[in-house]
């Protein structure tokens, strides 16, 4: 896949199959897009317009924390197989062109031959424009264009309102559920105080991005994913209340069956089920007496 982030100037000369919007999430009501611009390949290239939303870009313009990263986001839909994923950057000027003049730049930069969105699409100045713009400018463009209809999930329209409500909740079930794949943390692995190598159980710490939304502090069964292989594990969410001195909210991963040394590796926390909330312990004797509880419940929830 190609990945163009941080450009309003990104051209194209193939023909493009094109599906736009924020993607926050990936959810399942996305995928029903992605896999709609993936039936006209080969004869059209694939392609993903969304808006950088690195940290930078979230300061000045998003209120909400992400579920995905632009690199968590990266990673979802280059595993559907598509071509090309262009962050474009939400510069004043982009984000002051009226709807038309965006389809119309959209559509020659990107060669667009089919669009498929979601009739909760909205863009241009004032977000303006909607899916019936799109319709109507069809023949004007040159475009075919094809509106999905929502998922639902428990009588409730899929959406990363709703993934976001659930992950908030803790309720990491629903939330794997409504997106298709288990929520992930990805982050490179840091130093902690070291704790857990004195009491015989090691942890990978991971500090994600601000931007990134988190569950609440807790303990979940997880799984790592490094490099090629995955293994089973128990994560904590949050700041360590027994042994830290720092409001740093993080994620630190117990691993099972494994001793290798990853410090400054980039690695991937699934989560899938929450076990309970992060306690402060009076002695270090109870917090590992507690994890030892921790990890064999993740291991028979993993079984």
């Amino acid at each position: 896949m190609i990945y163009v982030t941080g450009r309003t100037d990104f051209t194209i000369e193939e023909r493009t199959a094109i599906t736009l919007g924020k993607f926050d999430g990936i959810h399942r009501g996305h995928q029903e897009l992605l896999k709609r611009i993936k039936e006209k390949s080969p004869g059209l290239s694939t392609l993903v317009l969304t808006f950088d939303m690195s940290p930078a870009a979230f300061v000045k313009h998003e209120k909400e924390s992400l579920i995905t990263t632009n690199d968590e986001r990266r990673h979802v839909v280059e595993a559907f197989g598509i071509d090309y994923l262009y962050e474009m950057s939400f510069t004043d000027q982009v984000m002051n062109l009226e709807a038309a003049d965006f389809v119309r730049k959209v559509v020659k930069d990107l060669n667009v031959a089919y669009i498929a969105v979601g009739k909760d699409f909205r863009f241009g100045h004032k977000r303006a424009g909607d899916y019936k713009l799109l319709i109507d400018m069809a023949e004007e463009c040159g475009y075919e264009i094809e509106i999905i209809d929502k998922l639902m999930y428990r009588a409730r329209e899929i959406s990363s309102t709703y993934v976001r409500e659930m992950i908030a909740n803790g309720d990491i079930e629903t939330a794997n559920s409504l997106l298709g794949y288990p929520f992930s943390v990805i982050g490179t692995v840091g130093y902690g105080r070291q704790l857990g190598r004195t009491i015989g159980i090691p942890t990978a710490n991971v500090i994600p991005l601000d931007t990134k939304l988190l569950p609440p502090n807790g303990v979940y069964v997880s799984k790592v994913r490094i490099g090629d292989r995955t293994y089973g594990g128990v994560t904590n969410i949050g700041v360590k209340p027994t042994v830290g001195d720092k409001n740093e909210k993080g994620a630190e991963t117990y691993i099972f069956d494994f001793n290798q040394n990853i410090y400054g590796q980039e690695i991937t926390l699934e989560l899938y089920y929450y076990v309970r909330p992060e306690k402060k312990f009076e002695f270090i004797d109870d917090l590992k007496y507690q994890m030892e509880l921790d990890i064999q419940f993740a291991k028979n929830y993993l079984s």
